[in-house]
């Protein structure tokens, strides 16, 4: 058979098929995620001449774009017209801003006021961190390493040490405690067992109380004057003194209820002393004066109170010496501090 001869050459192409015109499918596109939808519009419009001069496709892709996005900004027009745009914008505003405050319990530093939707005791994953001088649950007052302990030291370890710990920085974060009231306490945020292995060991320290507060409650040497920590610094003691009271009554206890007299003696004497030795404000010189000669009166008192003989004596001498216990609110006045003390939580008296 032979073999076929060599074949001719390929004929001419044909003429090329007209394409979609590009305007049509940026004028769909556009109307379809409604990002911008006056840019649907004008590319549609602008693509119809285009198509009939050009004999393109995509005729029905620049309608179906026009269509689409005219609906769309007839809808942002609207929006813009009722407040309901921008309402969206605010809520997505805020929401962004809500999520950027939004911070592991853990990662709190001194002085930071947050917000905490969980229930006492709960699980608490994450805080709203915002202005103390808004609503807010609570106040960091600092934060401790816990040490000592190889392995995840369990939730009461970790409870009393909170207590412990927390308290006292509570104390030195704000020593005007007459700003704090009496439904303020400390509060503190511990890690977990799986926290605890990627290596966070540390418990972190706040002020809070039943109720949302407004304003800062730091009193401490970064806010106050000279004069104000001095004088908070000497009675202070006093209190913490007088809040260490037994709670057996000296028929069962008399020793203790001797000792704790003595303590609040001790407290009295050391800010006496230390209110005479140092120079005062000319504003509050009169006042202080006046109260470290109340607190000799004093002074003499409950150490009548420490020596009682037996329990009759110790209730004869007992609410002589609190009466006498001036508590200085003429000098937290007249150096700016908190001049009302917070309402007690029980009266004091005999049994």
């Amino acid at each position: 058979m032979p073999y076929a001869g060599v074949p001719g050459p390929y004929g001419p192409y044909g003429a090329p098929r007209p394409g979609t015109n590009g305007l049509a499918i940026g004028s769909l596109v556009s109307g379809i995620v409604c990002c911008l939808p006056p840019l649907g519009l004008v590319l549609g419009l602008f693509a119809l001449p285009q198509i009939k001069k050009r004999q393109q496709g995509g005729k029905g892709l620049a309608i179906a774009g026009i269509v689409l996005s005219s609906v769309s900004t007839l809808l942002v027009l609207t929006g813009l017209i009722t407040g309901q745009f921008q309402e969206a914008v605010r809520g997505f505003r805020d929401g962004m801003r809500e999520a950027a405050s939004a911070r592991p319990p853990m990662e709190l530093r001194t002085g930071e006021c947050f917000l905490d939707d969980t229930e006492e005791g709960g699980y608490t994953t994450g805080v709203r961190v915002v202005d103390c001088e808004k609503s807010h649950d609570g106040e960091v007052t600092g934060r401790f390493e816990v040490t000592g302990f190889d392995r995840w030291p369990g939730e009461e370890e970790l409870k009393r040490l909170g207590e412990d710990r927390c308290d006292t920085m509570a104390t030195s974060y704000a020593l005007d405690t007459w700003s704090l009231g009496s439904g303020s306490w400390s509060l503190y945020y511990f890690p977990d067992r799986q926290s605890w292995r990627g290596g966070d060991h540390h418990i972190v320290c706040a002020l809070g109380g039943e109720d949302p507060t407004e304003g800062s409650l730091r009193s401490d040497r970064t806010t106050l004057t000279p004069g104000q920590l001095a004088f908070l610094t000497l009675v202070n003691p006093i209190e913490d003194a007088a809040h260490e009271e037994p709670e057996d009554d000296p028929e069962d206890a008399l020793e203790d209820n001797r000792a704790w007299a003595a303590d609040v003696r001790t407290a009295i004497d050391a800010a006496r002393t230390g209110l005479r030795a140092r120079t005062w404000e000319a504003s509050a010189r009169k006042q202080v004066e006046a109260y470290a000669a109340s607190l000799d009166v004093a002074s003499k008192q409950w150490a009548k109170l420490a020596a009682a003989s037996d329990a009759d004596a110790f209730w004869a001498e007992y609410d002589p010496a609190w009466e006498l216990l001036d508590e200085g609110a003429g000098v937290r006045g007249a150096l700016g501090l908190t001049s009302k003390p917070p309402v007690p939580e029980g009266e004091h008296g005999a049994a």
